[in-house]
């Protein structure tokens, strides 16, 4: 089993450390580049410390471009975009890999074998990819061995999956004697955010019809059993009963977006829900509304412990942003790290770099 504790060397690269930066630039490839595959490449071009060397994408709108054509850094013309992994490692050789390709655990680990097996170290969008051994623990142990093998790692981030309703709290138990149960609250106002995340909660759709895809796995926020789990392994909570709901938030009123038109009685929205019980006892609650027109988005998390802990981020945190902001910031710890299949616990505290 991958634990939290697990430790190893590092990468025998020191020059990649933040204190050498000016002898050698860290290389990134970014493959996927989607709404948040591109804003990577625009977030790490303004990076001194790192330098894309190639984009992989599978639209063949892309490929065969550069990624200044794609993303309009005047800084990234002669960098190229590929149609495959194998054709870009034919001519390139990146030290990272910016995933930004799915949301699958499953999908992602076959996408990221050949990259491990070339030696590179890949940090992944990937919702299930925060604690992958929930759903794929065989798996899991393989790419672990793999990444040990061949001297790469591998990281699940972003903002939710990957710090609010997880990486956060649990850095907040640090200053805990004790924890008896945790809370936490996220509430999104969706119309600002891009329109792959409006049409996942449901917009526009009837809500019966919301809540049989949601049955089908194919519509609510992905990651979130994660969440619980990760914050559950690092507590120590053994063997946790994780449930997961979730419903459609009606809209009362009509609402217009950039991207959907909702009228009142429709969906405008999700309401999901993920307690863990130990041993028969509620010890861990998340609570996440994303809707659009959304009052009071806010981020909160409540520790009944030794001392009692309740921290409120008001406006919360803006998801596409810091997702971004995490998979870049990501990278250098990540190489710190050494080999291995890693959970965010493992890294070093989070910081901008």
């Amino acid at each position: 089993m991958i634990t939290q504790s697990t430790q190893h060397n590092t990468l025998g690269k020191p020059s990649l450390g933040h204190k050498s930066r000016s002898e050698r630039r860290i290389k990134v490839a970014h493959l996927g580049l989607g709404v948040i595959g591109m804003e990577a490449v625009k977030a790490l071009a303004a990076k001194p410390w790192a330098q894309s060397v190639a984009g992989v994408d599978v639209d063949p709108a892309k490929s065969g471009r550069s990624l200044e054509e794609i993303t309009g850094v005047l800084s990234l013309a002669d960098v190229p975009v590929y149609g495959s992994f194998d054709e870009m490692i034919r001519e390139v050789q990146p030290d990272v890999i910016l995933h930004a390709a799915g949301s699958s655990a499953a999908v992602s680990f076959d996408q990221m074998e050949p990259i491990i097996r070339s030696g590179i170290s890949v940090v992944s969008s990937c919702e299930q990819l925060l604690f992958p051994m929930l759903r794929e623990p065989q798996r899991s142990e393989e790419i672990h061995s793999l990444c040990i093998k061949h001297g790469a790692g591998v990281v699940g981030t972003g903002v939710n999956p990957g710090f609010v309703m997880d990486l956060l709290p649990i850095c907040l138990t640090g200053v805990c004697k004790s924890v008896q149960s945790i809370y936490c609250e996220r509430e999104v106002n969706a119309s600002t955010r891009r329109m792959q995340l409006q049409k996942k909660i449901g917009s526009g759709m009837d809500p019966d019809e919301f809540r049989a895809l949601f049955r089908a796995g194919k519509a609510g926020h992905a990651g979130f059993r994660e969440s619980a789990a990760l914050i559950c392994h690092c507590l120590g909570w053994e063997d946790p009963e994780i449930t997961e709901n979730c419903e459609p938030i009606i809209a009362d009123h009509n609402i217009k977006t950039e991207f959907f038109s909702v009228t009142a009685g429709q969906t405008c929205g999700l309401h999901q829900i993920v307690k863990a019980h130990i041993d028969g006892e509620k010890r861990l609650e998340m609570d996440l509304k994303m809707y659009l027109d959304a009052q009071h988005p806010h981020d909160a998390v409540r520790i009944t412990g030794s001392p009692n802990l309740n921290l409120m981020l008001d406006g919360g945190v803006a998801g596409d942003v810091a997702t971004v902001a995490a998979m870049v910031n990501a990278v250098p710890r990540l190489l710190k790290a050494g080999p291995g299949l890693h959970l965010m616990t493992d890294l070093s505290v989070p910081y901008a770099s």
